[in-house]
């Protein structure tokens, strides 16, 4: 007998209110010291593709940033990891229940019996999910699950987890949350390549709902591969000052090699030849990673638009990045054989197909 299928009926959104994207630019700009290493940084600002980031942080008290006088980095040593996790601990489950609250506009959350939640930008006990499954006034027999630190392919493990209980319980109404608070790690530094890192995240949450009721997008078959001799090229190191984001400049070139391996090119597409495929929901890293996913794939100039649109709206909003841009393609034309592909810690790369009902 073969499985139940899984379908994403919706996706929800949210982003903080605060725009830091220029006041980062102006701060990342006055520590580089060497009057070329900030031409190189503002030269690779202007092409990053990125016009607005979202962050959870207040306004200082004349409306400024949060490097601005009063605002949470302004201080003379930045904040320790327990201020920040005091910040994620209030405004996560915030912003995760502004998603859930565009979900519900879409789709009816009623009898939710399974609740999925991926984060990687801080820790709380009792956990997110718990805190989210509180204020849903959901039923204590929720099973809840939380996909910790896997980065910005977290959403391809949370979404395959759902599919994975959909096959198994067919009438199970799983709520599949991602939310990323990646302003509160910013990092005082004067070299350019992690400033160049930070210059990506933003803040941002999704909720789908997955069930095995027909509609929306069908989610198909996952898979997942790595990079050899890749690992720490992306990384979080957890500091007394915050999670310090390595992402390593050589990263683009290192995804376009491998896709130019038929053999990794077919493990990260799910076997699937380009040419096969009419709608790609890759994640946002990054423009120089989108731009390494579309010349190594041969894709055309158009199919990365989705992506594309995301990142300039909202930068990298690590696990959530995905979700936005899958939002988007529910929104789109219809999709008959579609690939989910997002890369992460590792060097990896997961993803999943799926197809317009």
């Amino acid at each position: 007998m073969p499985h139940p299928a899984a379908y994403v009926h919706a996706i929800g959104t949210a982003v903080p209110a605060h725009d830091i994207h220029s006041a980062f630019i102006g701060w990342a700009g006055e520590r580089l010291g060497d009057g070329r290493m900030r031409k190189l940084f503002d030269r690779m600002a202007a092409r990053a593709g990125i016009g607005h980031r979202w962050s959870v942080l207040p306004k200082g008290p004349a409306g400024g940033s949060p490097v601005a006088p009063g605002g949470f980095y302004a201080a003379e040593s930045v904040p320790g990891t327990a201020a920040r996790m005091a910040l994620y601990a209030e405004h996560a489950p915030e912003l995760a229940l502004a998603a859930i609250a565009s979900l519900a506009q879409q789709a009816p959350l009623g009898a939710i019996s399974h609740l999925v939640v991926a984060s990687c930008t801080g820790f709380v006990a009792p956990g997110i999910d718990q805190i989210i499954a509180r204020r849903l006034a959901l039923a204590p027999s929720v099973e809840r699950v939380l996909i910790g630190f896997m980065g910005c392919y977290a959403a391809v493990s949370a979404l395959r987890t759902a599919r994975h209980i959909i096959r198994s319980e067919p009438a199970a109404r799983v709520l599949v949350v991602c939310v990323e608070l990646s302003t509160l790690h910013l990092q005082d530094t004067p070299d350019i390549e992690p400033l160049l890192a930070m210059l990506q995240f933003g803040d941002g949450a999704a909720a789908a709902l997955v069930t095995g009721t027909p509609g929306g997008l069908l989610l198909g078959v996952p898979f997942a591969t790595t990079l050899p001799e890749s690992g720490a090229l992306i990384r979080w190191d957890i500091t007394d000052t915050g999670f310090a984001m390595h992402l390593s400049g050589a990263v683009p070139a290192r995804i376009a090699a491998g896709l130019a391996d038929p053999d990794f090119a077919r493990a990260a597409t799910g076997n699937r030849a380009p040419a096969e495929i009419d709608g790609w929901a890759v994640h946002a890293g990054g423009r120089s990673i989108l731009d390494a996913v579309e010349q190594a794939l041969a894709l055309p100039p158009d199919r990365l638009a989705s992506a594309r649109a995301v990142l300039a709206d909202y930068g990298n909003m690590s696990s959530a990045t995905l979700m936005f841009v899958l939002a988007a393609m529910l929104r789109g034309p219809r999709i008959d054989n579609g690939v989910a592909l997002a890369f992460g810690p590792g060097l990896a790369a997961e993803g999943f197909g799926f197809s317009s009902v």
